[in-house]
Formats: structure tokens, sequence, C-alpha cells
């Protein structure tokens, strides 16, 4: 398992990452992206405690993303079944177990301060701590689409795609988030910054 480990942790988190996966005897599965989530935890029919990330993550982000679905696994134990899935049990459990973990032998020291504020409170999603997540992104495997960027990269009046396929021309930023209109519908949605859309450079208004 710690060689299977190896390409998506910190070097320096691979040890107690295993020894937490040994410890909690769970069964780690590495599977392809999915866009709605980065990672989930249940536990099956057998009580076998089963874990999922995407393969596509960064390293920091699947690390992050492993302890916060481990912290549903110890919240629960400690806990019981009835308690919130981002609950306050679930924050108190992920913030301990993430203390090991947040320190410049892990993370590159840009994200550390950024790590700190997010962990106050943390959120069901990192992808929700709009600066923690574009800060994330920065490490991505730079293989991706060249005109794969954040929303607020876009050019106002500019279009661009979303994952699934919808076309939308970007508008003005409305207090934290960019109201855009969609082309088909004529409909306006919002956006937050840190969205990943692809920039259509040679888009035609029909």
């Amino acid at each position: 398992m710690i060689e299977v480990l190896r390409p998506y942790v910190p070097e320096n988190a691979l040890e107690p990452v295993f020894e937490l996966i040994k410890h909690y005897r769970i069964h780690l599965k590495i599977v392809n992206e999915r866009v709605t989530r980065h990672g989930d935890y249940r536990r099956d029919e057998k009580g076998k405690h089963l874990i999922t990330i995407n393969a596509t993550l960064n390293s920091y982000q699947f690390l992050m993303t492993l302890i916060h679905e481990i912290a549903h696994l110890v919240a629960i134990q400690k806990y019981g079944n009835a308690i919130k899935p981002h609950g306050v049990e679930w924050k108190s459990t992920f913030q301990l177990l993430m203390v090991p973990f947040i320190n410049p032998t892990i993370f590159p020291s840009s994200l550390l301060p950024l790590l700190a504020n997010h962990f106050r409170n943390p959120s069901a999603s990192s992808d929700t701590d709009a600066k923690l997540s574009i800060a994330m992104k920065r490490y991505d495997k730079q293989d991706k689409d060249c005109n794969i960027c954040f929303i607020y990269e876009i050019p106002i009046g500019s279009h661009f795609k979303t994952y699934n396929g919808k076309i939308f021309k970007r508008g003005p930023l409305r207090i934290k988030r960019f109201e855009c209109l969609e082309v088909a519908s004529g409909k306006l949605y919002t956006f937050k910054a840190n969205a990943e859309v692809e920039m259509l450079t040679h888009y035609v208004v029909k």
C-alpha cells in the first residue's frame, strides 16, 4: 500500500498517512476523476471502511481529501452514527487529524497561512474556500488543456464552457461571485471565483 500511495501524497506525509490507513483498516481506492466530489467514505454491509479518492488531485489536495474522509470514519466511531456529516464533531476531528500535517516539511510555505485560516472552521469542501482552492490548484500537474482556467481569469464579455458543455458569457463580479449569461437560455447564473472552465477563444456568437 505504501508504494501505491507514493505518487499521490507528499513524501514526508507518506509514513503517517500509511499508519492511519493501517490503524483504521481502511480499504483505499484511487479512482478516475469525478466532477462532483474529490473523495468519499462509506462503510459496507460487512463493516469494512471504504474510502475513494480522485486520482487526478495534486498531492496536497489528495492528502487533505484523504484526511477529510478519514475524519468521517473517526468521528462516527467516537460520536456515533447520529452526528451530522460535517457537523462540529467532524470539524474537530478533521482539525486534530490535520495538525501533524500542517507544517513546512509537507506543505509549501505559501499554503500554510491559508490552511491555518481554513482549519479554524473547516468546511464540507475545500472548494468553498476560494483562496485556498485557487492556491491549491496552482500545484496541479501542468498537463491540462491550456484553455482551462479559473473564471476570474476570463475577460469580461468573453465566452467560456463548463464541464457539462454549457456556454456562458462572463459578466461582472457581484460581491463574491461572477454573474454570467448562459447563451442558450438567456438565464443569468453566478459562479465562484475558483470555478474551473474552458475559455472559448474563437467563439462566434450565432
